[in-house]
């Protein structure tokens, strides 16, 4: 039996939510849950309630960043080749920016 969950507001989560996804789509959201630092549930929660998602530098998201950047670097030389761009591609580049930034101004 799985333990009892709470939400930050002393909620009990009792409720299930399931639904299918594509492999591709589960990757996408995988990485983007990664680099929030969030659970899945969590950012997941945020996401469908419309809530903004703030991401705290800590060395788990900077893991994600760097292991993300260097998949970046890889799709982009495979580009360099003279192969197709993929729209996954740019969202993670843009989402990876938006991350960056916030944790610039973070710093400041």
């Amino acid at each position: 039996m799985s333990a009892k969950n709470l939400d930050n507001k002393n909620r009990w989560r009792s409720k299930t939510i399931a639904f299918r996804m594509s492999p591709e789509e589960n990757e996408q959201l995988e990485k983007v849950v990664r680099l929030s630092g969030l659970t899945k549930q969590d950012y997941i929660t945020r996401k469908l309630l419309n809530r903004d998602v703030i991401v705290q530098g800590n060395p788990k998201v900077y893991k994600a960043l760097r292991n993300e950047l260097v998949a970046v670097l890889e799709e982009l030389q495979r580009i360099e080749m003279g192969n197709a761009v993929y729209d996954e591609l740019l969202d993670m580049i843009e989402l990876i920016t938006v991350i960056l930034g916030g944790m610039k101004e973070d710093n400041e």
